[in-house]
């Protein structure tokens, strides 16, 4: 029986010929992950286990969620992860200035490549699966172990195969493609199962395309979500990645729990509402709905690719007056390349707050904080009660474009809208 992409990751990281699903195995891992929030907790139950790190090139430690420090408990969760990664002599450590959101930087600076098996304390964890790595997130506990053993243990997941045909519209992004999906099969509907994209329709995503939707496959449930290793992913680590690995593909004969084909030149710009990511409904069939800001940035769409999809609409035009626009670049080189492109000139011209590499806003935490009864079109990844400030404020889902658009015209909008 052939194995699909996930099974063969796990097999090759457990020493075996060929796993199942439902089967227990433990892993060799090649990176371990962890940010300010979560390193903490991981680095009190590793002091319990009295070992050394297992390899101070495999854990990547990056303050991203409270930092710059918001105030002093976040001051001293981000002391915690200093003082550890200096006595541990931590490689992929990232200080205030070189860092970025970690599921940015990773791929970025080729820390994680096609093959490999990967663990974070983070839910989005699984936006590796988008260069062809099983990743996925766990517990601070099981990352502390794993910081210790370099092994984690793993339920081999049932996959669902996600079949991409057509050819992708020029205002639909990788946002809208997730989205879509969560839509349909909903937030649990992929529950501890590994969603695998397939079909000729891959070829149309680009790399931030592939890593929007490997970040958002926990919002359906998913264990990890997986990408082949064709010519977009293999352009994308030339360059990044400097040391060897080993990519896979599915046999012919791979078993799949189910099927589900999306047709990409079908779809149209669409919004999550409140407070699901599955409660998607087309942009076009929604009446007029007024928001009191905009977020663009974070794991998700805070990319190269995604501020140029918002530059491209703001160019020319200005921020609604009775909306806050609020602009994160998710790493320092993206903040560059956005400024030498020009893109940073445009937002600033429209009236849009541009901040430095942070998680903040997405998770509640600083730098776009709503009060009862605002509403916020975003481009993060979650928008359930009280995720970006007050529980009676409400989070939109989108991608950059409609964000954009959005922020410009004060109400929820396709750049088509923008004169």
């Amino acid at each position: 029986m052939g194995m699909n992409m996930t099974e063969k990751i796990l097999a090759q990281h457990a020493g075996l010929e060929s796993v199942v699903p439902g089967q227990l195995i433990t892993c060799k891992l090649d990176m371990v992950l962890a940010n300010d929030v979560t390193a903490p907790p991981a680095i009190k139950e590793f002091a319990k286990i009295g070992r050394p790190v297992f390899d101070n090139t495999k854990i990547a430690l990056v303050p991203d969620h409270f930092t710059p420090n918001k105030d002093i408990k976040a001051a001293g969760l981000a002391k915690t992860v200093r003082d550890f990664a200096k006595e541990n002599k931590i490689k992929n450590y990232f200080e205030v200035g070189r860092v970025g959101i970690e599921h940015v930087i990773l791929p970025e600076k080729g820390i994680v490549a096609p093959g490999m098996c990967i663990i974070g304390a983070d839910s989005h964890t699984c936006t590796y699966g988008a260069v062809n790595a099983f990743s996925t997130g766990v517990g601070s506990t099981d990352l502390g172990v794993a910081m210790a053993t370099g092994e984690a243990w793993f339920k081999v997941p049932k996959t669902i195969k996600v079949e991409l045909i057509g050819k992708k519209p020029k205002n639909i992004c990788g946002k809208d493609v997730i989205l879509t999906l969560i839509g349909k099969i909903g937030v649990d509907g992929a529950l501890y199962q590994s969603l695998e994209f397939a079909g000729e329709g891959v070829a149309e995503l680009t790399m931030t395309d592939r890593l929007t939707i490997a970040n958002m496959a926990i919002e359906a449930g998913g264990k990890n979500g997986i990408f082949p290793y064709d010519k977009v992913a293999e352009e994308y680590v030339k360059g990044r990645v400097d040391y060897d690995f080993t990519p896979v593909e599915a046999d012919p004969d791979a078993q799949y729990e189910k099927v589900i084909t999306i047709n990409l030149s079908e779809l149209t710009p669409v919004v999550a509402f409140p407070h699901l990511p599955e409660n998607t409904h087309p942009v076009s069939e929604i009446g007029e709905i007024k928001i009191d800001q905009v977020i663009i940035g974070s794991c998700t769409n805070g990319r190269f690719e995604d501020l140029e999809q918002a530059a491209e609409v703001f160019n020319g035009h200005k921020v609604h007056p009775d909306v806050r626009c609020i602009i994160i670049p998710g790493s320092q080189k993206v903040y560059m390349d956005a400024i030498h492109a020009g893109f940073v000139d445009i937002f600033v011209e429209a009236g849009c707050a541009v901040s430095t590499p942070t998680c903040g806003p997405c998770l509640g935490a600083h730098m776009g904080i709503m009060t009862a009864g605002e509403k916020a079109v975003s481009t993060t990844n979650r928008n359930f009660r009280g995720r970006m400030g007050h529980v009676d404020s409400e989070v939109y889902l989108a991608g950059p474009y409609v964000a954009a658009a959005s922020a410009i015209l004060g109400r929820i909008a396709v750049p088509e809208e923008v004169e």
